[in-house]
């Protein structure tokens, strides 16, 4: 079958809720995925899911009707894209002790922040509120965009969060707004903010890719870093607001990144499609000449 003759569909989404068994769940996602070709990521853990999953349209609309018949999911919020090929080269489900590691025992993310709708959040910025967003993720996604004005602390794994709170006192009594890639982490984020005695903390609802669907060109700048194989998804069309990164070689500005090919480095770096070529997919001429390399298939 030709592959770029069919429509495909990448679906993400997560919740937290309690699972007793997270072995029979992965079990069942294995076999349910694998029978319909469906490949992507799934987490499970004791506090829920998150997952990230693509395959025909066909059979990601039947994955989100399987997903809701499971009862403790009936209610879960899909993040849903139309895409040209199969978002992932492969299928895991695994089982983790955390679906986003912070390492902090007792803390409830349902306990979070209270959600911001997209179009809120650019009200915030319209009527001058006094505000400060923070940027959750890892340094390297903030790189390649982020919203106007936030805050970009240099993460690298989300672990570092508690020293990051520890680092904005100063905006205990402010009004204070986390994001992240679809909710997830935010939604931790803001509760760990919560717990740590801040009085007005706000997660974005559905995160970057809702608000991107639903505010292109407003007060997000540059592309959303994404970990499937589309790499990034650039939603604005204004000029001004598509690039916040430049190549890592040229300077050009761009939103492409790619792991440098030397497998010893592997760093995620920000390059241009053309310096990817020139510089064999390496962050170094160091690394172009290493022995220890990914064949360029992979990206």
């Amino acid at each position: 079958m030709n592959q770029d003759s069919v429509q495909y569909k990448l679906v993400t989404f997560y919740k937290y809720v309690d699972i007793d068994d997270t072995l029979l769940l992965q079990s069942e996602l294995l076999n349910y995925c694998g029978s319909y070709g469906l490949k992507g990521k799934i987490y499970v853990a004791s506090e829920g899911i998150n997952a990230s999953v693509s395959g025909s349209a066909e059979a990601v609309d039947n994955f989100k009707n399987y997903i809701r018949s499971i009862i403790f999911f009936r209610d879960v919020i899909f993040k849903e894209d139309t895409t040209g090929f199969v978002a992932y080269s492969k299928l895991f489900v695994r089982i983790k002790n955390e679906l986003v590691n912070l390492g902090v025992p007792g803390l409830t993310p349902k306990n979070g922040g209270k959600r911001l709708k997209p179009k809120d959040l650019v009200g915030f910025y319209s009527e001058g509120r006094d505000f400060i967003i923070v940027d959750t993720r890892n340094n390297y996604e903030s790189r390649i965009g982020h919203f106007k004005n936030a805050l970009l602390p240099e993460i690298t794994n989300f672990r570092e969060w508690p020293e990051v709170v520890k680092n904005l006192e100063q905006y205990k009594d402010k009004t204070v707004i986390t994001y992240c890639t679809g909710g997830i982490r935010c939604e931790k984020a803001s509760a760990y903010m919560v717990e740590q005695g801040f009085r007005d903390v706000y997660q974005l609802d559905g995160g970057i890719v809702t608000f991107l669907k639903e505010c292109p060109d407003t007060v997000w700048e540059g592309g959303m870093f994404v970990f499937d194989e589309r790499r990034v998804v650039e939603a604005n069309t204004r000029e001004d607001l598509r690039y916040t990164a430049k190549c890592i070689h040229c300077g050009t500005p761009t939103a492409y990144h790619i792991n440098c090919h030397n497998l010893d480095c592997d760093k995620i770096i920000v390059c241009c499609h053309e310096c990817k070529v020139k510089y064999d997919y390496s962050c170094s001429d160091e690394c172009k000449k290493a022995p220890n390399r990914r064949p360029k298939r992979y990206g």
